[in-house]
């Protein structure tokens, strides 16, 4: 989470001179070498999906969230940004109760809502304390979420480095189409630099967020990535000089407390169904 916070950051601070389509498209080349050395070493078989459209759709997802967040976040508050996203996990529920038929019973439904509120919070929509770019971020953040829903489709089928290979391989080819438009020959070394730092970071991190889930449940390993938030600040005073207010603090405490409880809840029920 430290490393995907300091990914954020790059790619916020590279929005000054570089388009959002560069600069995403740059992160996810880093996650397709990786892929590309892994498929080298275990050959193309990781390759072979039962479910091919749905892991097309899912790099799409990626492609798309990923350019959502990169241009909110130009004009948001990194800490702002982060929090705001944090209502994925909601909507992960209502998209599992809405597309799967998962059983979502009346605790989990207060949290969603509890959780949503705590969001309004950070937005404060109507009030222009957020730039309206903050409505990029939200669905940014659904279709984060509508691709933890096909991850949960495909998990049974797919192993996890066929996702990943499909969802490097998908993205960046997409981000490619359009790139020729938009593509701005890096002008400095400060900028090469930081376009190289991004997607080797943003690859280690992935491979560590895998590693994490191979060795622990995704519902253990889940609430760490409220952490971001911290990073967040930190990275957001440091390099931005920006810090939330108080209101902000309160709706994402709001929002991490409803979706603990809820992950805690799918815990429970994933261990009751076992």
């Amino acid at each position: 989470m430290f490393l995907f916070s300091g990914v954020d950051t790059i790619g916020k601070f590279l929005t000054e001179t570089l388009h959002p389509v560069q600069i995403v498209w740059s992160r996810q080349l880093g996650l397709l070498s990786g892929v590309l050395i892994l498929i080298a070493i275990r050959g193309r078989s990781i390759l072979h999906s039962a479910h091919p459209k749905l892991q097309i759709g899912r790099g799409a997802l990626a492609a798309s969230s990923a350019t959502l967040f990169i241009v909110g976040v130009s004009y948001v508050p990194l800490a702002d940004a982060v929090a705001i996203t944090f209502v994925a996990p909601f909507l992960v529920t209502v998209m599992g109760a809405l597309i799967l038929r998962e059983p979502v019973g009346l605790r989990r439904w207060a949290a969603v809502t509890v959780g949503f509120l705590g969001a309004l919070i950070v937005i404060r929509p109507g009030m222009g304390v957020l730039h309206p770019a903050a409505g990029l971020l939200i669905i940014a953040a659904a279709a984060f979420a509508l691709r933890q829903v096909l991850s949960r489709m495909l998990a049974g089928d797919d192993r996890t480095e066929t996702t990943v290979a499909y969802t490097a391989i998908v993205s960046w080819t997409l981000l490619t189409v359009p790139l020729a438009f938009f593509w701005r020959t890096p002008s400095s070394g400060l900028e090469i630099t930081l376009l190289i730092t991004m997607a080797v970071a943003a690859a280690i991190a992935e491979t560590l967020v895998i590693m994490a889930l191979d060795a622990a449940q995704a519902v253990v390993v889940a609430p760490v990535q409220y952490s971001l938030l911290i990073w967040g600040t930190l990275y957001g005073f440091f390099i931005f000089d920006q810090l939330p207010d108080g209101w902000t603090w309160l709706g994402a405490l709001i929002i991490v407390a409803s979706g603990i409880y809820t992950l805690n809840r799918e815990r429970l029920a994933a261990g009751a169904a076992k």
